[in-house]
C-alpha cells in the first residue's frame, strides 16, 4: 500500500486506536515516526513504545494511555505541515497549542523538537503537529 504523508497515518492510526479502546497499536516504522513517538512519551500522551525490527522497515508498537475513566489521554492531533502545503515557522512566530496545554511538534534543524524546545533554542522550523 503506497502512502502519500506518512506522519498523517501515523496520527490517524493513533486517533483510531484511541477512539476504538486498544491498548496497542501497530504502525510502520521510520526515524520520524520514531521521533515523534518519542516525544510523544517524553510530554507524558503514552505510555510506551517499542521498535520491532523485520525483514523490511519495521513495526513500531505505541501503548496508548488511558484515563481512570477509560477516556483517552490524548484529546486531538492535528497535521499542519502536509506534503502539498509545508507550513514553516520562524523561532518568534511558533503558535502556542491551546494556550499552552497542548504541544506543538516542530522538524527543526537540531531534529525533532517540541514547541517548548523550540522557543527556548530560539529556533523555527517546519511546524509538523499539534496535540493536545
Amino acid at each position: 500500500m503506497n502512502i502519500t504523508d506518512p506522519i498523517a497515518d501515523l496520527l490517524t492510526r493513533v486517533r483510531n486506536a484511541q477512539h476504538a479502546g486498544l491498548e496497542v497499536v501497530n504502525v510502520p516504522a521510520s526515524k520520524m515516526k520514531i521521533g515523534l513517538t518519542h516525544l510523544l512519551k517524553e510530554e507524558g500522551y503514552i505510555r510506551a513504545y517499542k521498535c520491532v525490527r523485520d525483514d523490511k522497515q519495521g513495526i513500531l508498537k505505541i501503548a496508548l494511555k488511558y484515563t481512570d475513566e477509560g477516556k483517552g489521554v490524548i484529546a486531538g492531533l492535528e497535521r499542519k505541515s502536509r506534503p502539498g502545503r509545508r507550513f514553516y515557522v520562524g523561532a518568534d512566530k511558533i503558535p502556542f497549542v491551546k494556550n499552552g496545554f497542548g504541544f506543538g511538534i516542530l522538524s527543526t534543524s537540531k531534529g525533532l523538537l517540541t514547541d517548548r524546545q523550540a522557543r527556548e533554542a530560539r529556533i523555527g522550523g517546519e511546524y509538523i503537529c499539534s496535540i493536545y
